[in-house]
């Protein structure tokens, strides 16, 4: 079981990531301002059914990597702390996706279904908990696998809460969000930024667990 103040730090990392505009939160924007609330957040539940997804295959995986050897373990940290430097670089020099209103409209059901997609084939949200998650897993406590499920399930539970805001808001708003420059703005510059500084908290995490190893 992770330590409070893992719990906590790990859920203050998960809310920075969930809250920038990524293909989940597009995806929500798009069927709220396209279909309706109901559409919204029927594709909220099958996001957070992706999410839950990510959470058991981190759990699984890590302790796995974990099991098999330190030293994997700690590559597949400093990899992915790389990856998400370079996504962040990536992110800053491109221009934002554009989220089109007027795609055709889609049923709550075919909704829930989508956004199960969506999320399972993300690839921030697999970005995350490949380089992010194992920063909080402590070989020393053991039970690496209950660990990586408790902090996974928190950002489940988390990504549930931000999803649900960002529907019921652009539902409301609906074409003043999709025509303000704030969208676009969050997709790039803060995103970007965003990644790049995961990524050196991780890489400076790995560091540190190495020196004290």
């Amino acid at each position: 079981m992770p330590s409070a103040s893992a719990i906590a730090a790990f859920a203050a990392a998960s809310l920075l990531l969930l809250l920038i505009p990524g293909p989940a939160v597009l995806y929500i924007v798009n069927r709220s301002v396209s279909d309706g609330r109901e559409a919204g957040l029927a594709a909220v539940a099958g996001l957070s059914l992706g999410n839950l997804v990510h959470a058991l295959a981190a759990a699984i995986g890590l302790s796995a990597v974990l099991a098999t050897s330190a030293a994997a373990f700690n590559t597949v940290k400093w990899l992915g702390a790389g990856y998400l430097v370079y996504v962040g670089v990536r992110t800053l020099t491109r221009p934002p996706a554009v989220i089109d209103p007027d795609q055709p409209g889609v049923s709550a059901r075919r909704s829930f279904t989508q956004g199960v997609v969506v999320n399972v084939l993300n690839p921030k949200v697999a970005l995350f908990f490949l380089s992010f998650l194992p920063q909080f897993i402590h070989a020393e406590d053991g039970h690496a696998g209950t660990q990586a499920l408790v902090l996974g399930l928190v950002f489940v539970g988390i990504g549930f809460f931000t999803d649900g805001t960002y529907s019921l808001v652009a539902s409301h708003l609906r074409t003043v969000l999709l025509r303000g420059r704030t969208l676009p703005f969050v997709q790039r510059w803060v995103a970007g930024t965003v990644f790049i500084g995961l990524g050196v908290v991780a890489a400076t995490a790995s560091a540190t667990h190495s020196k004290s190893s």
